[in-house]
């Protein structure tokens, strides 16, 4: 089977469906954003705060490429990885399911959660921005998608359960 990719913007259940499905696979999970707060010991939002976005890009992407090598598992990508080339051609070949969250329902997910950097201040216009701008890098890398709208993290497992290969 191999790894099982999540990605899609922040709100689209990429950390709740990833854990429900890893569950369901019998694999294990990992997130990408907690693979980096766990090998620096500092919350994402202190690594953009401190040591700024490049800092954390490159650590990111240094953490996906080992845990895509664990073989198999469900690893869940921080909204904005698919942004480093590396790690698209590291996820190539890999299961990449998108997770599809239109603005009202990212929005409402996500609320004020202060522990995403690059939502801080407006959320709806931030969320807005990071749509336009990675929707082109999910639909490229995605080979299955799933449009998270309406549906409870269960249902949005079940419908990646049937189209997993």
């Amino acid at each position: 089977m191999g790894v099982v990719v999540l990605v899609g913007v922040p709100g689209a259940g990429k950390t709740t469906v990833g854990e429900l499905l890893a569950k369901a696979l019998d694999v294990s999970f990992n997130d990408s954003d907690h693979l980096v707060e766990q090998i620096t010991g500092k919350s994402v939002s202190d690594i953009f705060i401190q040591d700024g976005e490049s800092a954390f890009r490159k650590i990111e992407e240094e953490q996906i490429a080992q845990a895509l090598t664990a073989g198999e598992g469900v690893l869940a990508l921080g909204g904005g990885a698919l942004g480093s080339t590396k790690t698209l051609a590291n996820i190539k070949g890999q299961n990449v399911v998108w997770l599809i969250a239109g603005l009202s329902t990212a929005v409402e997910r996500v609320g004020m959660n202060r522990n995403r950097p690059l939502l801080l201040g407006n959320v709806r216009g931030q969320l807005s921005s990071l749509l336009n701008a990675r929707e082109p890098l999910y639909r490229s890398a995605a080979n299955i998608s799933v449009d998270t709208t309406d549906m409870s993290p269960e249902d949005v497992c079940q419908a990646i359960l049937s189209q997993l290969p």
